[in-house]
Order: structure tokens, then C-alpha cells, then sequence
């Protein structure tokens, strides 16, 4: 991480008002809780918020969930090929 330079900075800004900072202070509770993701835009546009995402995304795991439990699968066909 680079340090500011003092010219970088508002003159009204004194580095020495903003406190001694802490590498890391904030790591733990960020790798535990935190799993952000970027959409697309046009993907972005179709859902306002993120309550929208989510309960988008619950009701597909759902419907996942769902369709593999029933356990009914086509069976692979054998013998000889249709040919028409």
C-alpha cells in the first residue's frame, strides 16, 4: 500500500488528525463474512437490490434441488440408431 503525500492531501486535512492506522484491522471479519461478486450490467439491471439476488438465487437452488431429488432420469437408449 503507497503512503499519501502530503501534497496528495486537502490543505485542511492534517495527516496527524486522521489517527495512526492499523494494517489488517479489519481482515478477520471481512475473509469470514464477506464473498462479494460483480454482475454484469444487463444482469445488474434486472435485479434492484440485493434482497432481489438473493431470493432469485434461493428459488433456483430450490428448483435445483428439487429436480435432482426426484431421482427420475431418462434412461440412455439402446440398440440401433433411428434413421429417418
Amino acid at each position: 500500500m503507497k503512503k499519501a503525500k502530503q501534497s496528495d492531501m486537502r490543505g485542511e486535512y492534517q495527516r496527524s488528525d486522521l489517527g495512526k492506522g492499523v494494517r489488517g484491522k479489519y481482515y478477520q471479519s471481512y475473509r469470514s463474512g464477506a464473498n462479494l461478486v460483480l454482475l454484469s450490467p444487463d444482469v445488474a439491471a434486472a435485479f434492484p437490490t440485493d434482497k432481489a439476488v438473493n431470493d432469485t438465487l434461493r428459488s433456483l437452488i430450490d428448483v435445483a434441488r428439487r429436480s435432482t431429488a426426484s431421482g427420475k432420469r431418462s434412461a440412455p437408449r439402446r440398440g440401433k440408431p433411428v434413421i429417418s
